[in-house]
């Protein structure tokens, strides 16, 4: 794995910030984000992971010191539940607001951007390195434009020991990869080993990695004592075409009302509403082929289908889909129960 290269001089130079996203795929800006602003958030998701059983509790909230007696992963119910709690958050909504994150990505794409509304929070254990975050690309879950872009902003220090993210320099250029299941983010796990494309370096608080929706990219394990804490969103161009399922908060079915009660403020709420989008609707090719692979194991009673199974009974719309991967999961934990 080589190191990023630090495109954080070319921050006022917009013309130069798009020929590097065009050629890597990516953008480390150092720096960007004011570290009181980040540390704020830290702080309040802190305290609800800390709550949890997440964070060792004889420690500060800000050391992010796991708890391995609470190890928990998204899609748990558990898990869930905390994100909920997360997710009503009105510091970690404006984050994504920002001017820094705004004005440099308006620079880059010429034109009118906005924040997709759903923020994704990441919470990844140390010593847990079968749920490191696998190599996938963000376009299958997010769609409506390829031109949607991902700032990932670490909440803590993050030296290469905790597990920053490492992106495969100019994937972007070659469409959907092929993929299998895979725990970790979106269940799935790039097949191409992209052997000699792996960039990552070590991040701290303010600093903000930018990827392209088709930039293929994964977490480098975390070998620490900490939390890797960080959250995920999503950017475009006022003019691109919307997929209006990134209109849902994450953690559903917690509603924007849910999410908004007890808020200071009115200024951020349904703030998309009010910006002229052109909707595309949700193409579930790759999430067909995703749940068909989970189904298949499943049936064969693999263990490598839970994370996705678990997936589908949590988020999926189909009540008979969500049945079926409830009877898997719950013939999986059989064995494991009589054991």
């Amino acid at each position: 794995m080589r190191p990023l290269d630090d495109s954080t001089a070319l921050a006022g130079d917009g013309a130069a910030l798009g020929a590097r996203m065009a050629r890597d795929g990516y953008l480390l800006v150092r720096g960007l984000l004011p570290v009181e602003a980040v540390a704020e958030v830290q702080a309040q998701v802190g305290t609800f992971v800390r709550e949890a059983g997440w964070l060792r509790r004889d420690r500060p909230v800000t050391d992010a010191v796991a708890d391995l007696d609470g190890f928990c992963v998204d899609p748990d119910p558990t898990y869930l539940a905390t994100l909920r709690r997360i997710n009503r958050l009105e510091a970690y909504h404006a984050l994504k607001h920002h001017p820094a994150l705004v004005d440099l990505l308006e620079r880059m794409l010429g034109g009118a951007v906005f924040p997709h509304p759903r923020v994704l929070m990441r919470n990844i254990f140390p010593a847990r390195e079968e749920y490191t975050t696998k190599a996938h690309q963000d376009y299958p879950n997010v769609q409506g434009s390829t031109e949607v872009y991902t700032a990932w902003i670490p909440l803590i220090d993050c030296p290469l020991e905790v597990g920053p993210l490492q992106v495969a320099v100019g994937s972007h250029r070659a469409g959907v990869y092929d993929f299998d299941i895979g725990a970790g983010a979106g269940g799935i796990e790039i097949v191409d080993p992209l052997v000699g494309r792996w960039a990552g370096s070590p991040m701290r608080v303010g600093d903000v990695l930018f990827f392209h929706s088709m930039t293929v990219h994964k977490g480098l394990p975390n070998r620490s004592t900490r939390l890797r804490m960080s959250m995920d969103v999503r950017y475009q161009r006022v003019d691109e075409p919307f997929n209006f399922d990134n209109a849902n908060p994450d953690g559903q079915p917690l509603s924007w009302e849910e999410v908004y009660a007890g808020w200071a403020s009115d200024a951020l709420k349904y703030y998309w509403t009010r910006l002229p989008l052109t909707p595309k609707p949700f193409d579930r090719t790759w999430f067909d082929k995703r749940d068909a692979l989970a189904f298949a194991l499943g049936e064969r009673g693999d263990a490598r289908a839970r994370s996705v199974l678990q997936r589908i009974v949590a988020r999926d719309a189909d009540a008979a889909k969500r049945e079926r991967a409830q009877r898997l999961l719950d013939a999986l934990a059989a064995p494991a129960a009589r054991a």
